[in-house]
């Protein structure tokens, strides 16, 4: 039984009938052409079945929140705007007083607490509105959902840290690589498994995942290099994790910033997925070789630079901006 991408077996256009279709799938099995999609373990399927639930209940809290936000701001209430966000502690108690009935600004600005007590006038002044009566039926069935939704979260957090204890290792050896943590490290369990000879490479691997670059050339041009589709879930939590180490001190965090600036200001997303592909080769090797990961440092493509070269160019930069350079050797 051999499971296949249907992408990479269609017929010539016009013979489109099931029968043809098997007809076609058969001469391609007899010839050797039909290679069999990753399947997981089936420990590791349901390790992913978890995870991937997880994903989607967080995606319906944060809805739930955004509603619960809407309600507030139907209702002129903008704690919000004063606030962090409406999940923090203060806002919490705000809300649950203005369901109970509360609508005096100053009594519910004095419910904040701790350093939101710096800013008591100004929520004085947001939680002036009109909450009515239907805003707070609403906002309760928004909070109690978003309460039930995070009950559920808690639930499959414990449940996939015990699946996941018999590769507490390999959890450990993911979590060295820079941007990746505890839940990005689950994810590419479920998704990849820990045994990665079924990719022989780790351009295999990228590959399959959809994040390495389109090949796309006829008649000595080039066309669009876009990447192709593949595991979405490995693409957006690489993804996600490349935004991150952009903000460490490590060598992909270095490679984020040069790309960004080749790229422009614009190229930030073009940036991630271009280090995405660095992360997914790494955790090939990581895995693959049971080893940490070895950073090369933050000066990596510094030091590799031509001293001269790079003094030119800053020479030239400084003079086109109207600047005369006179260089004085340090001692």
């Amino acid at each position: 039984m051999v499971l296949v991408n249907a992408r990479h077996v269609k017929n010539v256009p016009g013979r489109k009938t099931d029968v043809k279709d098997s007809e076609w799938l058969a001469q391609l099995l007899e010839c050797g052409l039909l290679r069999g999609s990753f399947i997981p373990p089936r420990e590791i399927a349901a390790i992913r079945e978890l995870t991937r639930y997880r994903k989607k209940t967080i995606q319906a809290r944060t809805r739930e929140l955004q509603r619960l936000s809407k309600v507030l701001e139907d209702a002129g209430i903008k704690i919000d705007s004063v606030a962090s966000s409406i999940t923090t502690l203060s806002a919490r108690d705000m809300i649950e007083a203005l369901i109970a009935g509360e609508r005096d600004p100053r009594a519910l600005a004095n419910l904040a607490r701790g350093t939101m007590r710096n800013k008591i006038p100004d929520l004085a002044m947001a939680c002036a509105g009109r909450f009515a009566d239907h805003h707070a039926l609403l906002a309760r069935m928004h909070l109690d959902h978003i309460d039930h939704l995070t009950s559920m979260i808690d639930g499959l957090d414990e449940r996939i840290e015990q699946v996941l204890a018999p590769y507490a290792q390999q959890l450990r050896l993911l979590r060295t690589i820079p941007g990746i943590g505890d839940r990005a490290a689950q994810v590419l369990i479920s998704e990849l498994g820990v045994d990665m000879s079924r990719f022989p490479t780790a351009a295999h691997l990228a590959s399959w995942a959809g994040l390495c670059p389109g090949n796309n050339e006829s008649a000595g041009r080039h066309m669009s290099g876009r990447t192709r589709k593949g595991n979405v879930e490995v693409r957006d939590i690489l993804t996600e994790c490349a935004w991150s180490a952009g903000k460490t001190g490590s060598y992909i965090g270095a490679q984020f910033h040069r790309l960004h600036r080749r790229f422009g200001k614009k190229g930030g997303g073009k940036a991630a997925v271009a280090v995405a592909h660095t992360l997914i080769v790494v955790v090939w090797h990581v895995l693959n070789d049971q080893s940490e990961y070895r950073e090369l440092g933050h000066d990596y493509f510094t030091r590799r630079d031509n001293p001269e070269a790079a003094k030119r160019r800053l020479i030239h930069n400084l003079e086109a901006l109207g600047y005369r350079v006179e260089l004085t050797a340090t001692a």
